[in-house]
């Protein structure tokens, strides 16, 4: 059994997504994590989680390439839909992301902030989005008085991207079917990461592993990407299920059956 950290079932690239929940459960996920996108992505998110409650858990957040003028509205927005009673076990996605473009750049640093304060407020990890954005995001949590625990989601980085996120505080490494590619160098920093800190995700229906790549993603295919981490860490795949259901567990205070 393993948790999927990460994945956007609810998004209208599923035309079934309970479907592609219960594809999921039968592949031996154990529990599934939908962050949210934007103010558009909630009610559909929500639904989803609602016929799947006992294995799925929600998260809520302004993910950073929908940061633009009115981005203090729609964090308003946000704020009101946490204050609603709703369980959300994470504050995301949030984060920066310069990729596609730098217009947004303070915009964007402040919304992670605030985020970021959310967290620290409820006492819940943040879910990071981060693209060409880990300078910022350093520089945002040097700023803070406390910083919250937390996953960087889709992590790509270097060994020394993760020396320098682990001296920020109690941060995990959301690993997904990029390390599978033929020329991704992640394989190479699992070691400096270990298990204790490594999170399994899908990010669907983005990112497909390898033997899917390029096709639409789905939690289900979380099993390869477990299995090629297993392998280059040296382990079997029920011992890094374990371990990074474990993680899952004591970051996001879930109880994974």
């Amino acid at each position: 059994m393993t948790v999927d950290t990460h994945t956007h079932l609810y998004l209208p690239d599923f035309e079934d997504p309970h479907g592609a929940v219960s594809r999921a459960l039968a592949a031996g996920v154990g529990h599934l994590i939908f962050p949210n996108v934007d103010l558009g992505t909630i009610a559909p998110m929500k639904e989803l989680h609602s016929a799947f409650s006992d294995s799925t858990s929600i998260a809520m957040g302004l993910h950073p390439t929908e940061i633009g003028g009115n981005w203090k509205e729609d964090l308003a927005l946000i704020k009101a839909e946490l204050d609603s009673g709703a369980n959300y076990v994470a504050i995301g996605e949030i984060g920066i992301d310069l990729y596609w473009d730098k217009q947004f750049r303070e915009e964007q640093m402040q919304a992670f902030r605030v985020q970021c304060e959310w967290a620290v407020e409820r006492g819940v990890p943040v879910i990071i989005h981060c693209r060409e954005g880990l300078d910022e995001i350093l520089e945002v949590f040097d700023s803070m008085e406390r910083v919250p625990a937390g996953v960087f989601h889709s992590f790509g980085g270097t060994v020394e991207d993760v020396e320098r996120i682990r001296r920020r505080g109690d941060f995990y490494f959301g690993i997904n079917g990029i390390v599978t590619f033929k020329n991704s160098k992640l394989r190479d920093t699992l070691p400096a990461i270990g298990a204790e800190r490594l999170l399994l995700e899908t990010d669907a229906p983005y990112l497909a592993p390898v033997p899917h790549r390029g096709k639409r993603n789905e939690s289900a295919f979380i099993v390869h990407t477990a299995a090629y981490v297993a392998n280059h860490l040296g382990m079997t795949v029920e011992e890094l299920c374990n371990v990074t259901t474990a993680n899952a567990a004591r970051l996001f205070h879930i109880d994974v059956k």
